[in-house]
């Protein structure tokens, strides 16, 4: 039987697949490893639980200690698991830009999350590295891995990542491309095959606003990887290029390799495969890249793969608006867009009205007039029906003793958004345009433009 003994033993061996939709128009062969097939769902549960097993080699952790840890999520998810396995608490410091999901993620492994602010210096007192330090003074037992200096870290993609690259593509690698954040994959990797084959060259994929690239620090959207100091996970000297991509390219080129592949990935995934990209263009059909794709997109379901976040940082044109107008027009059927009872009518007059149209409500009007200043209230079947039944002398009542209160009214160019939060509440709408009644929106109205709206190519 082939079975492991722990959830552990799953790390590494993540395997090589061909980009073919998202590469169109480039010559070269694009293959990605799909570091998201880790255990934790990403590269960094390679480095978690050589951290550990080094400290403890080195006496730094003791059974029953606990880890603290400034990460960006997946660093904390690959020490988590293997804490939980070993029996050691954990405490994970995380900048506030940081998916809702990792920090549940974390959470769910029954580790202490806390939180910092993105936007401090790496040397202020509230960067998350110095409150991890500062956690990691105060607490007896405790222990930072550190993978900004940890050793281990490059050194795990010295001993796994690269081989296992060199292997899949039988030495034939021209190009490797990854996001640098604490740069432990991209040196540990680039070591192993710049060994191998010197003539490799070594692309760095860097977000905008990141030191690596040559930035000025400042704050960005993607995650996990660029930063405001040079780590000494990091040695630059591996990497022949950096590409700078924005958050925008980022996300975009995520959500495409997702869409078009069925390859889930975090937007850093993006960062990498936008870059692959960008160097491929200048690369004639011999050369082979290998991008390493370093997390899931499962992380990021109320960020990248949420159409209203982006919206909300202007990375997503908006859809166009629909107006109310357009709901009128729209209407069809033998039905008036506007039916009204006068408020002198008799209440069995306005029940024929509403029968004769096959209507459950309609506006009630001072004197007939299309002016909204007439509009003076309503009549509902539900209602009527009610009041007929206690007392059937209301059949003789003028409809004024017994309409309701006036339908809501929406202007003809506002969105339809508005037609949709009133019918949430009312079952009709009157719709105006300059002080005049143009109809009345009902809940079905809506329904039928909608349905028809999402038919049309």
């Amino acid at each position: 039987m082939r079975v492991f003994d722990s959830f552990l033993d799953a790390v590494g061996d993540t395997p090589l697949v061909r980009l073919t939709k998202v590469t169109r128009g480039v010559r070269p062969t694009i293959l990605a490893k799909l570091e998201m097939l880790n255990p934790g769902g990403s590269v960094k549960d390679r480095i978690g639980l050589r951290m550990i097993e080094a400290a403890e080699r080195a006496g730094l952790l003791s059974p029953g200690g606990t880890i603290v840890e400034p990460t960006s999520g997946n660093t904390g998810h690959g020490l988590a698991i293997a804490a939980a396995i070993k029996g050691y608490k954990c405490i994970f410091v995380m900048p506030d830009k940081m998916s809702q999901e990792k920090v549940a993620l974390l959470r769910a492994y029954g580790a202490e999350v806390v939180i910092t602010p993105t936007a401090v210096a790496p040397e202020s007192p509230e960067s998350y590295y110095r409150v991890a330090d500062r956690l990691t003074e105060e607490i007896p037992g405790a222990f930072q891995p550190n993978q900004y200096s940890n050793q281990e870290n490059p050194r795990a993609h010295y001993e796994t990542t690269g081989p296992e690259i060199w292997e899949q593509t039988e030495g034939r690698i021209d190009v490797l491309v990854a996001g640098v954040g604490t740069g432990g994959t991209i040196t540990g990797a680039a070591r192993y095959l710049k060994e191998r084959k010197p003539g490799l060259m070594v692309v760095g994929a860097d977000p905008e606003g990141s030191l690596f690239s040559g930035d000025q620090p400042r704050p960005y959207l993607v995650e996990g990887i660029g930063e405001d100091f040079w780590p000494a996970t990091l040695d630059p000297s591996l990497v022949d290029r950096w590409v700078k991509v924005s958050d925008a390219d980022s996300f975009r080129t995520a959500r495409a390799i997702t869409r078009q592949e069925g390859i889930l990935g975090g937007g850093s995934c993006g960062t990498a495969v936008y870059a692959a990209l960008e160097v491929a263009r200048e690369l004639d059909e011999s050369t082979l890249i290998v991008v390493i794709l370093p997390d899931t997109g499962r992380n990021y379901l109320s960020k990248l793969y949420s159409d209203s976040w982006l919206l909300q940082y202007g990375m997503l044109e908006r859809p166009e608006v629909a107006r109310v107008e357009e709901v009128v027009s729209a209407k069809h059927g033998e039905i008036p867009p506007l039916v009204t009872v006068s408020a002198h009518d008799k209440v069995r007059r306005a029940i024929d009205v509403l029968q004769e149209y096959g209507i459950s409500q309609a506006p009630v009007v001072r004197e007939p007039s299309m002016d909204v200043t007439q509009f003076v209230g309503s009549i509902q079947e539900r209602a009527l029906l009610d009041r007929i039944f206690r007392d059937p002398d209301a059949l003789q009542a003028d409809v004024a003793e017994v309409m309701g209160p006036p339908i809501p009214m929406v202007e003809f160019d506002e969105p339809i958004e508005v037609a949709f939060g009133e019918l949430q509440r009312e079952p009709a709408v009157l719709v105006a345009k300059a002080g005049q009644a143009l109809g009345v929106l009902t809940r079905s109205d809506l329904l039928e433009f909608l349905a028809h709206r999402q038919r049309t190519p």
